[in-house]
């Protein structure tokens, strides 16, 4: 029980990645709060968890990343009803409607706003928590970035697909890598630690001819599932990792060698 009665606010806590997040922080003896946009997802989530893990362990807030006010109301509900935050994890990934297109077909205004809702909601975020760790007197920030923001796109398996690795993607998630190095030493002295986690890719329905071509790059198992992750997730999380700081963990089965 690596994180018995640690509080963790987990951001897009209702997606993909983020419910085993979620998962995994409740097996592992913490309360996961799961802070997301999406009413729908948090709904239903609260419906089906409960079946399998118990219901005390799991709490919720409607957030919005980018709205001061909403982090710092997100921030006060956790604080009135557990006492404490141990740890953030910026997992939330917003995007417009025009995300993901090719790089000659993205227009200016999208890439500012995909880069503003996302990388500036990595920002505010971490700011506004920070600012409540730093009073606490302690705190952990995980941020969960990729692969292709520590190495170029690999353009060739995505040919004869509809898919793309969006420019934005590569901006936002490097962005994160170094903002979170930067940010490891501008709390030096305040007992707030912060590190990311860089995965490969995660299955969700991919066409078959991009997994196969995808893991022929990879040594072992190829594209992850999202449990794949949570393991250093967890280690992040507990006090067997107090000492490591403004650290990038790769976990792409070999991808990016």
């Amino acid at each position: 029980m690596l994180l018995k009665n640690k509080i963790i606010v987990i951001t897009g806590g209702a997606g993909l990645i983020g419910i085993e997040f979620v998962k995994s922080i409740i097996e592992n003896g913490g309360m996961a709060i799961i802070a997301d946009i999406n009413e729908n997802k948090i709904s239903k989530i609260i419906k089906e968890l409960p079946k399998n893990y118990p219901s005390k362990k799991i709490d919720y807030f409607n957030l919005d990343i980018t709205k001061t006010k909403s982090l710092q109301d997100c921030i006060q509900y956790v604080h009135s009803k557990h006492g404490k935050i141990d740890a953030l994890i910026n997992n939330a990934y917003p995007k417009n409607k025009n995300y993901g297109n090719n790089f000659f077909d993205v227009e200016y205004d999208d890439f500012v706003e995909n880069l503003g809702a996302n990388l500036g909601g990595v920002f505010i975020t971490t700011k506004i928590f920070s600012l409540y760790f730093k009073n606490q007197g302690y705190g952990n920030i995980i941020n969960i970035a990729s692969i292709y923001g520590v190495i170029a796109p690999r353009f060739e398996i995505y040919e004869d697909t509809d898919m793309t690795m969006p420019i934005e993607y590569a901006a936002i998630k490097s962005g994160i890598l170094h903002l979170t190095k930067y940010l490891a030493k501008y709390f030096k002295g305040n007992k707030i630690r912060i590190n990311a986690i860089s995965p490969g890719g995660i299955l969700d329905n991919q066409p078959k001819n991009f997994v196969r071509k995808y893991n022929d790059k990879c040594v072992s198992k190829g594209m992850l599932n999202a449990t794949d992750v949570t393991g250093a997730l967890i280690f992040l999380l507990s006090d067997k990792s107090d000492y490591i700081n403004g650290q990038n963990i790769i976990i792409d089965d070999g991808f990016s060698l």
